[in-house]
């Protein structure tokens, strides 16, 4: 939250009312563009047999040398699916940020990490809001996904519904699986944009890889402070669509009268998916 107590990075000095703030793509410094290409170098290495066509695909597309300018990107993003991004100082209030989302506008921060943080960052930046969440914005089911959960963001919060819709974004858009005729590959933004969860979350062994359940999502607590313990798998961004797609008011009801899940157990009913190593056909490429 934005309070004198939590100060934020970011310039919110000439931010308008709705949070936005121009770009000022000039004002980049070559080092600045030097860094986002090694992020960028990086983590398109590891893309190949991990990040689902859709991800590789777009992200290609809207390709550029150095920190991308927002408005080519929305040349793009308006002819591809109606969506626009706008540039914001960082973090910004749950309300704005759904207001965004429900008129297909995504926020995405304008400063960079540092070179310190190239590994880790707490807070997002303009390389994990434009690579990492950017290019599934061009493809229609999940874009209209995504504007159906900024819809329903603004009812939550007349129904106190806020953290069980946060573990849903954080489990799907964030930290997302999909099952896919090549094996499975991930979909979530904090995956892609993460030079070591993205191997962790389909090869490792000690995650648990779930089936997608909606209730169980809502239910089940999540990690910030490092690599997940617990992964949503989708069978397609359809099922996603259509199993958020319901009036959520009687499932905040019901939610309330169930216990949270900690994330490093199962639970009974969980359907879970092996590891990509054992789950795949073909052997992945080294990353």
């Amino acid at each position: 939250m934005l309070t004198p107590e939590n100060p934020l990075r970011g310039d919110y000095s000439r931010m308008r009312d709705d949070y936005t703030v121009d770009q000022d793509w000039m004002a980049y410094t070559p080092d600045e563009h030097a860094l986002y290409r090694r992020l960028v170098e990086r983590q398109t290495r590891k893309l190949p047999g991990y990040a689902c066509d859709e991800f590789i695909e777009h992200v290609h597309e809207l390709a550029s040398d150095g920190i991308p300018r927002f408005e080519r990107a929305n040349e793009l993003l308006g002819r591809a699916t109606g969506w626009q991004i706008v540039g914001v100082p960082g973090l910004i209030p749950d309300d704005v940020f759904f207001r965004h989302l429900a008129n297909r506008r995504f926020p995405v921060t304008v400063w960079l990490r540092k070179p310190e943080e190239f590994d880790y960052i707490v807070e997002p930046d303009v390389f994990h809001d434009f690579f990492g969440h950017v290019p599934l914005l061009m493809n229609p089911v999940f874009a209209d996904y995504l504007q159906e959960y900024g819809r329903g963001g603004i009812k939550a919060l007349s129904l106190g519904g806020l953290g069980y819709l946060a573990r849903l974004y954080w489990y799907t858009v964030e930290f997302g699986l999909i099952d896919t005729p090549q094996g499975l590959r991930t979909y979530g933004a904090g995956i892609l944009s993460s030079g070591g969860e993205i191997l962790h979350c389909l090869d490792a062994p000690a995650p648990h890889r779930v089936r997608f359940d909606l209730m169980r999502v809502m239910q089940t607590e999540y990690r910030i402070d490092r690599f997940q313990d617990t992964y949503f798998v989708i069978d397609s961004y359809d099922q996603l669509f259509r199993e958020t797609a319901q009036d959520f008011a009687p499932l905040y009801e019901q939610l309330r009268g169930l216990p949270t899940i900690d994330p490093s157990v199962t639970v009974a009913g969980d359907a879970l998916v092996p590891p990509a190593s054992l789950y795949d056909t073909h052997r992945r490429s080294a990353a």
